[in-house]
């Protein structure tokens, strides 16, 4: 059963929107990286002062191998991420239902 993971990491979202185009093909390679080490989905959305992360992963500990990783860590902090406060990180195992989509 994959998990449901949701990442808030406060931080500069303008650095962070500028660094999508910008830096198009590193974000590309670190897909790559993700699908390799077990992510299902990805996708980024922007809020007040935060980027919210929302993947699925084959497993919770797949997810904290690759986000645990210096460099991804390093990564964040380059395009914005608040290297004083810690992402917020919530799992939970996903379900099917009826109104699935």
């Amino acid at each position: 059963m994959s998990v449901i993971i949701a990442t808030k990491v406060s931080g500069d979202t303008s650095v962070f929107t500028k660094s999508l185009e910008e830096r198009a093909d590193e974000y590309r390679q670190w897909g790559e990286r993700g699908r390799a080490a077990g992510a299902i989905h990805h996708q980024f959305a922007i809020g007040d002062g935060f980027v919210l992360v929302v993947d699925e992963w084959e497993s919770a500990e797949a997810f904290q191998k690759f986000f645990g990783d210096p460099e991804i860590q390093a990564f964040i902090g380059s395009v914005g991420g608040d290297p004083n406060v810690a992402p917020e990180v919530t799992v939970g195992e996903s379900v099917d239902s009826a109104d699935k989509y």
